[in-house]
C-alpha cells in the first residue's frame, strides 16, 4: 500500500505530492522540501538531499538508516538516491503535482471514449508515450528511465 502525503515546500508557495513504498519509511524521513525558489537559498549537501529539475527533497538520513535496517537487512547503503529512485520517498508519480496532473488530463480524453472508442485508445497511447518524453526533455528524474 502506498499513501499519499502532500506537503508545503520551505517557502510555502508551492506544495508536492510524496509518497512512501509499502509505508516503509515514516514520512518524518523528510525533513524538507524545497521548490526552484526556495531552493535557491539553501546550500545543497549530497549526503542528505536529492535534486530533481530544480525542486529538493533533504531527508533525515539517520531517519532512513534505522528505517531500511528494520525492513531490508540486504540494503548496503541508504542514500538520498536509494531513497527517491526505489520509491521509499518520493514524488507521487513523476513529478511534485504530477498524480493531480496527469488525472486532469486523463479525464479529458476519457470524455472522448463515449463517442469514439476507438480514437480514444489511440488518443490516450499517443497521450502517454508523448507525456513521458516531454517530461523527460524537461529533466524530470523519474522519466530519464
Amino acid at each position: 500500500m502506498c499513501t499519499d502525503h502532500t506537503v508545503s515546500c520551505s517557502c510555502g508557495k508551492q506544495r508536492a505530492s510524496l509518497m512512501f513504498r509499502d509505508e516503509i519509511m515514516p514520512e518524518k524521513v523528510i525533513t524538507a522540501i524545497f521548490c526552484p525558489e526556495c531552493a535557491r537559498i539553501i546550500d545543497f549537501d549530497g549526503a542528505s538531499m536529492i535534486a530533481d529539475n530544480g525542486w529538493i527533497i533533504e531527508y533525515d538520513m539517520p531517519v532512513a538508516e534505522y528505517y531500511a535496517s528494520l525492513n531490508d537487512g540486504d540494503v548496503a547503503e541508504v542514500t538520498p538516491e536509494f531513497l527517491f529512485d526505489q520509491s521509499y520517498a518520493t514524488w507521487l508519480g513523476v513529478y511534485p503535482g504530477d498524480h493531480t496532473d496527469s488525472a486532469q488530463e486523463r479525464a479529458e480524453l476519457t470524455a472522448m471514449a463515449k463517442v469514439d472508442m476507438r480514437r480514444y485508445l489511440d488518443e490516450f497511447k499517443s497521450w502517454g508515450i508523448q507525456r513521458m518524453k516531454r517530461l523527460e526533455q524537461e529533466g524530470w528524474r523519474k522519466a530519464q528511465a
